[in-house]
């Protein structure tokens, strides 16, 4: 029996919003502390998804807003200095909206989260889409080294 189709466009169709195809995507992959880790970056028109993943697994997943709900954060002026620079920006607030419910994951994971969307919003200070960050890290690992071999990679893919 035949499926009946609309004679006409249905509501949902006059809301489409022309995008690019395909998303632009970006990869990097390195070993950090013996173990393949493996970065990909997908700007979607209204998303940045940061996918950073050991083993092909995704754990968890959080995002954080780029629009600052803080508007008098645009008024203020921090003075800028190397060390500065290394610290995320204090008006962003990680979500984890799925996985994480171990307490030292959930907290390593806002910890990349947020400094991803740092150097996202730094890179480009009119962005404000949400950033989507999926982690698949094989165990949490607190070594400064692990943490910054990760996040450069990011940056190679932001």
């Amino acid at each position: 029996m035949p499926i009946p189709m609309a004679s006409g466009p249905t509501p949902e169709m006059n809301d489409v919003v022309p995008a690019p195809f395909p998303a632009a995507t970006k990869q990097a992959a390195n070993m950090v502390n013996g173990v393949k880790t493996e970065v990909m970056s997908i700007s979607f028109s209204d998303k940045i998804m940061v996918t950073i993943t050991q083993g092909g697994r995704l754990a968890q997943w959080i995002h954080v807003p780029l629009d600052s709900s803080n508007p008098n954060y645009a008024d203020q002026h921090l003075p800028d200095t190397d060390e500065d620079n290394l610290l995320p920006m204090p008006h962003l607030t990680p979500t984890t909206i799925l996985g994480g419910t171990v307490p030292e994951r959930e907290t390593m994971g806002q910890l990349y989260a947020t400094q991803i969307a740092s150097a996202i919003a730094t890179k480009n200070p009119e962005e404000n889409r949400m950033v989507v960050v999926g982690l698949g890290l094989g165990k949490v690992d607190t070594d400064r080294e692990a943490f910054f071999d990760i996040l450069e990679l990011v940056l190679q893919c932001i």
